[in-house]
């Protein structure tokens, strides 16, 4: 990886469009320490102190994406999850909607066309955290326990809460056009690189607070016991998110005139993490509702004292057990949608290719549908139990839900890493090839 950066260094146009991307990065992180208008800073770095030394409740997902700006209540505060968000929303309506699926078969224009409407829903879905997100700010729920916690906006006037949402909104469509920038101009991969930048940008103080905390030789046995797990964990993850199953696929010959086509070998990858990442957001935002409606839920009613002690509270038995089985579910259910083994089976007819030892046509859908659940089942075990090791790391060593090595943010940033790596040296390869045509 690191050969990789050092030949792209050497390559002027690469340089530049590293040197860009960094600079992307550069004020990408600097949005995310400007607070908005309307927020009382000092109360706010009171409370944050105050959450650091225990668990940051249930935004601790939303401000791991977001690098941490949420629980500061920034510009950035939303960072990139209502793009991601609306991504997820749009990808599932291509399978409901007859006219998404059109436009996502029509190719570059098709594709131009959904991602113009996921800016939109971006933009409602961000208006929509927004205004939440000031809500809870203004109630004081943002920090429980805090004693300042509802001093955090001290003016809540009609015009100050608008404020805050459309600068919460607009600092979202900025960080959405920052990472279209990189993908343009840059390496490519904006938003996940943005991303991969948030959820890094955590580690040092996660860390730190981790030798902090610890007793043994001045906390530096804990720290380095979470590294080594951290380091097993990237190898673990490396492994599994490279492994596939590799289906061969034969192409007849055709003659066409006095020209003969086809007649190659080749095959069809089937990860064996095929949902990637998503059933963990899925699960993670499943089990949000009900504790996020407890939390908002006055009184002290039996429901709400049940729902805060086993499904609110992660290290609760049946938190971890629905957690998992979540997880499971949303691996099989985003594969079902993500790929139609229907529509590869025709795709593979219509083109004379076939699979050796398999009949084309619906024998061919068949067989790629037992193979793909077959490679599932370890694919969503695999990812229920790294999803699992914050809880162990919270039982283990006292550390809050944002564990750095945690299941999400070890997923995507191995994710996002092996992805630039190989943009990197894929562009790398082209120009080799183009100097020795020339």
């Amino acid at each position: 990886m690191l050969t990789a950066f050092a030949r792209a260094f050497k390559t002027p146009d690469l340089r530049k469009k590293l040197l860009f991307t960094l600079g992307i990065i550069v004020v990408y992180r600097v949005g995310t320490h400007i607070p908005i208008p309307g927020v009382d800073y000092t109360n706010v770095q009171a409370c944050i102190d105050q959450a650091s030394n225990g668990n940051q409740g249930l935004f601790g997902l939303v401000n791991m994406f977001s690098g941490g700006a949420l629980l500061q209540i920034t510009i950035f505060a939303l960072g990139i999850m209502p793009y991601i968000t609306a991504s997820i929303i749009l990808q599932l309506l291509t399978v409901v909607i007859p006219r998404l699926e059109a436009l996502k078969k029509e190719g570059q224009a098709g594709t131009a066309k959904i991602t113009q409407y996921t800016r939109y829903l971006t933009v409602a879905l961000a208006v929509l955290q927004g205004t939440g997100l000031v809500a809870t700010a203004r109630s004081g729920a943002l920090f429980q326990g805090c004693t300042v916690g509802g001093q955090i906006v001290p003016d809540q006037s009609i015009f100050v809460t608008l404020t805050m949402v459309v600068t919460m909104t607009a600092g979202t469509a900025a960080v959405m056009w920052l990472g279209e920038l990189i993908t343009d101009r840059g390496i490519g991969n904006g938003m996940s690189i943005l991303m991969f930048i948030s959820i890094a940008a955590t580690f040092p103080s996660a860390l730190w607070s981790i030798k902090v905390q610890g007793d043994l030789a001045d906390g530096w046995i804990e720290f380095g016991t979470v590294i080594a797990v951290g380091l097993f964990m990237v190898g673990l993850v490396v492994f599994v998110e490279q492994a596939q199953r590799r289906i061969p696929v034969q192409y007849a010959k055709r003659m066409i005139g006095r020209r003969s086509y086809g007649g190659t070998s080749t095959y069809i990858p089937l990860k064996v993490n095929q949902a990637g990442i998503i059933p963990v957001i899925f699960a993670s935002s499943l089990l949000y509702i009900p504790a996020l409606i407890a939390q908002f839920a006055g009184g002290s009613s039996g429901w709400k004292t049940w729902i805060e002690q086993n499904l609110a509270d992660t290290a609760a038995p049946p938190h971890i057990i629905l957690y998992f089985f979540l997880i499971v579910f949303f691996a099989f259910f985003y594969v079902a949608i993500s790929f139609n083994p229907e529509e590869v089976a025709d795709n593979m007819k219509k083109y004379g290719g076939f699979i050796p030892g398999i009949r084309a046509g619906r024998p061919t859908a068949e067989y790629l549908g037992y193979v793909l659940n077959r490679i599932t089942w370890p694919g969503s075990l695999y990812l229920g139990l790294i999803a699992l090791v914050p809880t162990m790391a919270l039982a283990g060593f006292g550390a809050n839900q944002n564990f750095p090595f945690g299941g999400t943010s070890i997923l995507i940033i191995v994710g996002v890493g092996l992805e630039t790596v190989k943009q990197i040296e894929s562009q790398l390869q082209q120009r080799n090839y183009e100097g020795f045509l020339r």
